[in-house]
């Protein structure tokens, strides 16, 4: 993936990749929600973006504190101090959090560090987890951004945007692979 002026290769492939979940879910008659962190609501944003959403999508928490995380979402507070507010662990708890809280089918869960600081040796500006739950399996994954070619050239803005778009292609992989294994069995 490279960007160019103004991410457009990225934001085009976000819309693309919004409009695909939207119409996968649609026609399965699924529901989503959506818990962020680093990303702002920028999930969000990209799936309502899509004309007809709002026939699979229930809504989304900005969780942006430690607090609001447990409070809203039930992510545990030994969760955040054995692991972290970074970690595949805390996003797995909220993915399932806010299912629990809107009773949708399928719930994502985005945390990580944006930058420009936030940043530690351990876990560098552009650790981001993205966990996706629903009632078939769940799967959570450390993006890793610092590890790109380009990571020099990842600004906070291009990191939100990178999230966004690897999360959606994270949610239709697991969507598919548990959906339509499943009609394929049948």
């Amino acid at each position: 993936m490279y960007f160019h002026e103004d991410n457009k290769s990225v934001t085009g492939s976000i819309d693309r990749f919004a409009g695909i979940v939207v119409k996968y879910m649609t026609e399965r008659g699924l529901s989503m929600s959506t818990a962020e962190s680093c990303t702002g609501g920028a999930l969000s944003e990209a799936i309502t973006s899509v004309a007809g959403a709002s026939k699979m999508f229930l809504g989304g928490a900005v969780t942006y504190t430690e607090e609001l995380k447990m409070k809203l979402l039930g992510v545990r507070k030994q969760t955040l101090d054995m692991y972290s507010v970074y970690s595949r662990e805390t996003a797995l708890e909220m993915s399932r959090g806010v299912r629990g809280l809107t009773g949708a089918d399928v719930g994502v869960g985005i945390t990580g560090i944006a930058g420009p600081d936030g940043g530690s040796p351990d876990k560098p500006v552009g650790t981001v987890y993205v966990a996706v739950s629903c009632d078939k399996g769940e799967i959570a994954e450390n993006l890793a951004l610092y590890n790109e070619e380009f990571y020099e050239k990842l600004d906070r803005r291009s990191i939100r945007e990178l999230t966004v778009l690897r999360s959606l292609q994270l949610l239709y992989g697991l969507l598919t692979e548990k959906y339509d294994t499943e009609r394929n069995d049948a």
